[in-house]
């Protein structure tokens, strides 16, 4: 989709009651790091077109948000 695409008529205006209350969210910063994918695993992702590095991100962070509670339950049983 593309910009032109979108219809924005039905978008409200940002109005000064909006930016009085908003506030600005800092996104976690990024950590360069090499790891090493299988092949085809690479050559998939890299064939859903740009911004794979992203969907890796994407997919490690569903499977971290998925099982880091679960952990951190079964972490406190023990010991």
């Amino acid at each position: 989709m593309k910009d032109d695409d979108i219809d924005y008529s039905d978008i409200p205006e940002l109005d000064a009651d909006f930016f009085a209350t908003a506030r600005v969210v800092v996104p976690p910063g990024k950590k360069q790091v090499t790891v090493r994918l299988d092949r085809d695993v690479l050559a998939w992702l890299k064939a859903q077109g740009r911004g794979y590095q992203t969907r890796i991100n994407a997919i490690l962070r569903a499977y971290y948000e998925a099982h880091a509670s679960r952990g951190a339950r079964s972490r406190r049983g023990q010991g």
